[in-house]
């Protein structure tokens, strides 16, 4: 995305609902009518009720349709309300229409644009928080904090900013000649580390700057410009060092990991998460099930991408992924594994989000239920934010959405998302252009 492109969507963005200082155009009191609430996504919805939120909170959830004539009310009766959706694997930073070169036209303040547009673009399709695994440079670190302050509308973002990985690993940069790779990926700027001191240092500078998490890169990867395959790369003594740190700092690790034995030596060496996981084995799901290693299975990894416009090694590392697409939920679900939604938007398309539910249902099987837990009750525990989010319970931060029909009897309803409500505030209301 050059300049042109960057301006572009920084003249789109000028209609979007920009907060001033935080609280200045919040409604105090806002006051909701549900036809049904799916208040604990895996329990039985309630029937026709109210929810009061105050100050960005939900403050009350009553039967019936309670009216307070001295607070704005949102009119859902012939809608489904549900808590605002979560999805724990994003790229804010690029799409799959970002180009290997893009650094070299590139400007932070371009990148910070893009990640602001698709950040509504996901906002708007009713994920009111998200992780971002793995964005380069700082740009999404603003993001974040000038979403936390108020400054502008998006979801809430926990972020690991660079990923962490070998040096020519997947994470790092390969596919351009040396001397650019050098000028525009600088070896400390890539996250790439070698041995268990060196990675170590990598954990504790992301915490210095700001994560919230720590990503590694522990496997190769499909959409990287290299035939090496999907075995793993970092080793077990950078792994565990990578861990051991992490876990000491209050931070969890993320690992993506694609082939058996780099998942399996991620899971040994105490990772939170493992994204992807496309190669998961029985032995392994067991072993993430005795451990408490959640699984980010990303189902829709390579659903918009069509093998004839990648490079030869990507195209056969894409190959090989889709012969066992979806196995790894199926074993989550059999050894009872727990699931966290994430998508991989970024790799997809931003905003598309919600066509993972359908995966889910297809491919696990899970119930729509369980889906519908991923991505809302599940999601905040992985997230340490149950406290806060994942359910519509009073004390709770007030992100809500609203759909037409019943999610527990059709998942695909939740791929049309008419009303979104983040921290009490009227993201989206009515919206019938959804795709």
């Amino acid at each position: 995305m050059g300049k042109l492109s960057a301006l572009t969507i920084g003249v789109s963005l000028s209609g979007m609902a920009v907060a001033a200082p935080a609280g200045t155009d919040v409604v105090e009191t806002l006051v909701i009518h549900a036809g049904a609430v799916i208040a604990i996504p895996g329990e039985k919805p309630l029937g026709p009720s109210t929810v009061v939120v105050r100050d960005g909170r939900i403050a009350e959830i009553l039967p019936g349709y309670i009216e307070r004539p001295d607070a704005r009310s949102v009119d859902l009766r012939d809608r489904t309300l549900l808590p605002g959706l979560i999805d724990t694997h994003v790229h804010f930073s690029f799409s799959p229409e970002t180009k290997l070169w893009s650094a070299a036209v590139d400007t932070p303040e371009d990148v910070a644009l893009f990640a602001f547009s698709n950040a509504k673009k996901t906002l708007e399709a009713g994920f009111t928080t998200v992780r971002d695994v793995g964005s380069d440079g700082y740009s999404i670190h603003a993001l974040r904090d000038a979403v936390n302050k108020g400054a502008v509308v998006g979801p809430r973002i926990f972020l690991s900013g660079t990923s962490l990985s070998i040096v020519g690993g997947h994470g790092d940069m390969s596919g351009l000649n040396r001397k650019t790779t050098e000028a525009l990926y600088p070896y400390d700027y890539t996250g790439a580390c070698t041995g268990g001191v060196e990675c170590a240092l990598r954990v504790r500078e992301a915490a210095k700057y700001g994560a919230d998490l720590i990503k590694i890169t522990s496997t190769g990867g499909i959409m990287s410009q290299q035939a090496r395959g999907l075995g793993q790369h970092l080793s077990d003594e950078e792994l565990t060092a990578i861990v051991t740190t992490a876990h000491s700092l209050g931070l969890k690790v993320a690992a993506h990991a694609h082939g058996g034995e780099g998942v399996a030596a991620s899971v040994r060496a105490g990772v939170d998460s493992i994204e992807h996981g496309t190669y998961l084995d029985e032995d392994t799901a067991k072993l993430m099930a005795k451990r408490g290693t959640w699984l980010v299975p990303t189902l829709g990894l390579l659903d918009s991408r069509k093998e004839s416009d990648a490079s030869p090694a990507v195209q056969a590392k894409m190959a090989e992924a889709r012969r066992v697409a979806g196995r790894n939920i199926r074993l989550a679900v059999q050894h009872k594994v727990s699931i966290a939604f994430g998508t991989d938007a970024g790799v997809s398309p931003h905003g598309q989000n919600a066509r993972q539910f359908r995966h889910m249902v297809e491919q696990g099987p899970m119930t729509p239920m369980a889906a519908l837990r991923s991505a809302t009750v599940d999601a905040a525990t992985l997230l340490d934010q149950s406290a806060n989010l994942g359910t519509i319970e009073v004390g709770k931060f007030a992100d809500m959405v609203a759909v037409e029909g019943d999610p527990y009897r059709d998942i695909s309803v939740m791929e049309h998302v008419l009303t979104v409500i983040k921290d009490g505030r009227v993201i989206v209301h009515d919206r019938k252009d959804r795709p």
